[in-house]
């Protein structure tokens, strides 16, 4: 019996017996496994091979954040050392040492 199966079963059942608790609980809980699956179908991600895949593109993801936020730390400290070296040199042309910097 398909997962379709059991959750027309469990409904026929809940509108026979009035919908009792333990029911309802099992409709809903099908009904969610039941639309996770086709879910999971329609994104591909449905055979055994899925875990592995979702695994893979965490680590490409992460490997993804960490390049991106070395490259701003990166960016970052260049501006800073840019703008400490005008510094430096304003500086020194402050200083009349314009000279030395020619």
């Amino acid at each position: 019996m398909n997962r379709q199966d059991l959750l027309a079963r469990l409904i026929a059942q809940a509108e026979d017996a009035g919908g009792d608790f333990v029911t309802l609980r099992a409709v809903v809980e099908e009904a969610s496994e039941l639309g996770a699956t086709r879910v999971l179908a329609r994104m591909g991600l449905d055979d055994a091979n899925a875990h592995e895949d979702l695994a893979e593109l965490r680590e490409l993801l992460a490997a993804w954040r960490d390049a991106k936020r070395s490259a701003w730390r990166a960016a970052v400290d260049w501006v800073v050392r840019g703008v400490l070296a005008l510094l430096l040199f304003a500086i020194a042309v402050r200083l009349g040492l314009g000279d030395l910097v020619r």
